[in-house]
């Protein structure tokens, strides 16, 4: 039975090893939706920056999504700022970033909600995002070139995979 325990053991700190590199990224919580259907996004973040607290996130809004309405946070002030009528999908209705403040401390987690209504074409949609912290920054706004591997990118941007819609009709909020 030992020798049972002995092996689990490296086995159950590989998986440990991985839990905690891969809650090292704002990562959204679920990564792929409908092309044209409204999705409530949730952005999660594991930690702060090297021990200190997150204190800002900035979600930057890819073009072709044409809405992006945040969803408050107590305690937390929120910024929406407007995309310009060059890039917006519809006039007066574009968002160019989201940015919530307020104090996540470093060994606790939280979502960050935004519902947004997404573009019709199936693709993948990547979310620049800066997590501000009492000290330092993280940059998660890495994106993929052509041909080459999400995976390998030290600091990657949170991405959406968009997959053909169906009929069902779309509910609008």
């Amino acid at each position: 039975m030992s020798v049972v325990k002995a092996a689990a053991l490296p086995l159950a700190a590989a998986a440990l090893a991985f839990a905690d590199a891969a809650s090292a990224h704002v990562v959204m919580a679920q990564n792929q939706a409908k092309a044209g259907s409204y999705f409530a996004a949730r952005f999660q973040v594991g930690h702060g920056c090297s021990g200190s607290a997150t204190t800002a996130l900035r979600v930057e809004i890819p073009a072709g999504v044409a809405s992006a309405r945040p969803q408050p946070k107590p305690g937390w002030t929120l910024e929406v700022v407007k995309a310009d009528a060059a890039t917006a999908a519809k006039p007066g209705e574009g968002v160019a970033t989201v940015i919530w403040r307020g104090r996540l401390p470093d060994d606790q987690f939280d979502d960050f909600g935004l519902l947004m209504k997404l573009p019709e074409q199936v693709g993948t949609l990547y979310f620049p995002v800066i997590q501000t912290c009492e000290t330092g920054q993280s940059q998660w706004t890495e994106t993929p070139g052509p041909g080459e591997d999400a995976h390998g990118l030290a600091r990657p941007a949170p991405a959406l995979t968009l997959t053909p819609g169906d009929a069902v009709a779309h509910h609008h909020m």
